[in-house]
């Protein structure tokens, strides 16, 4: 579920928020990778801390530890709901840093590609002699030195004839 940022800028402090606002579209295109990588770790850091808050609410509210407060927390949809904003900043800054990473390995993909296609066009010297003539499609027809006769095959009177009978 997507949380509007005018949600997010009431449940965040200013520099959580701020770093919040870069995870969002035209802003996070304008980061670098070292920014980005800045970025997620800030991000993993509030939402742990978030996750943390929520869980001692929750046992709060359940009656298995103390209260941190004057009282017992009674509610802590503040800081699930921090929790989730942090997580789907965080993913959209992952989903970021493993575009330029994909973008840069396919930059460097290419250029070793080229690299081995010039390596391979330069070995194309002949190294090796002719192996001569080798068999090419198959059986190839012997001319015969010797002209055919031409026989008329009414002359064959001595030779039985098959399949007269």
């Amino acid at each position: 579920m997507s949380v509007p940022i005018a949600t997010e800028q009431r449940l965040l402090t200013d520099a959580e928020f701020e770093v919040v606002q870069q995870s969002h579209y035209p802003a996070i295109f304008e980061l670098s990778r070292d920014a980005l990588a800045d970025a997620a770790r800030r991000l993993r850091d509030y939402r742990d801390k978030a996750g943390d808050v929520a869980r001692r609410q929750r046992r709060e509210m359940r009656g298995k530890a103390s209260p941190r407060g004057a009282r017992p927390a009674r509610d802590n949809t503040g800081s699930t709901m921090k929790k989730q904003i942090f997580a789907s900043a965080l993913k959209r800054v992952n989903r970021e840093l493993g575009r330029t990473a994909r973008a840069e390995q396919r930059a460097g993909q290419s250029e070793i590609a080229r690299r081995a296609l010039a390596l391979r066009r330069e070995s194309r010297v002949g190294r090796h002699p002719s192996a001569g003539r080798t068999a090419g499609h198959g059986m190839r027809a012997i001319p015969n030195p010797v002209p055919p006769t031409a026989t008329d095959p009414r002359e064959n009177v001595g030779m039985p004839q098959v399949g007269t009978g």
